[in-house]
């Protein structure tokens, strides 16, 4: 964790230090599709990039892009941590075991799966909580992504904040240093920010 420390000066002489706890992501643990314990502090060093997913969503073929950039860079650092959701229009209605095997069958898909939960409202998982404050929007390129964002706007039920995830396949970039957390639109495919990546690494 690291410590901030806020000096704040009243009446010209009185000065209040405050020590501040500062999360970072290492700080953050969570529950793989089977159960097993990630204490993300193991990826210190590593570049991240942490997506919320969903088997029955009109981007769920994006996990085939996401799996090739987990193969082309997975050697060099890259970790791809899929969070399943079910928060949009339910479309990952399955138990955890289902979910991993759908992504296996239909995807190649060899990267972490991890437990289903929330990522929005007041059963959110403290991982995204945290994201969603760190970076908490995400651009819309061109005329169909915005398109497709203002449905997703009036579609999704679960936004609350304007920091909210919209909907699924939602994307953070995070550096080796846990310092700089990019965010993506759903619409967004992984070839789009595979530039960002390689220069993170």
């Amino acid at each position: 964790m690291q410590y901030k420390i806020v000096i704040v000066t009243l009446h010209r002489s009185t000065i209040i230090i405050y020590n501040t706890v500062m999360k970072k992501i290492y700080d953050f643990k969570a529950l793989t599709s089977r159960g097993k314990e990630i204490d993300f502090s193991e990826f210190q060093g590593k570049v991240l990039l942490i997506v919320n997913t969903a088997s029955k969503c009109g981007f769920t073929p994006q996990f085939a892009g996401l799996e090739e950039l987990n193969q082309k860079y997975k050697d060099r650092g890259l970790v791809i941590i899929g969070f399943p959701c079910n928060q949009f229009k339910e479309q990952d209605p399955e138990g955890d075991a289902k979910i991993e095997e759908f992504c296996q069958l239909n995807y190649g898909v060899t990267f972490q799966i991890m437990k289903k939960g929330d990522v929005n409202g007041p059963d959110a998982q403290p991982i995204f909580e945290y994201l969603k404050e760190q970076a908490p929007t995400e651009e819309y390129k061109g005329l169909k992504a915005k398109a497709a964002h203002a449905l997703l706007k009036k579609l999704s039920k679960s936004v609350e904040k304007d920091s909210d995830i919209l909907w699924n396949f939602t994307k953070f970039l995070i550096s080796k240093d846990g310092e700089t957390i990019k965010r993506y639109a759903p619409t967004a495919e992984p070839k789009d920010f595979e530039k960002d990546i390689v220069d993170m690494l």
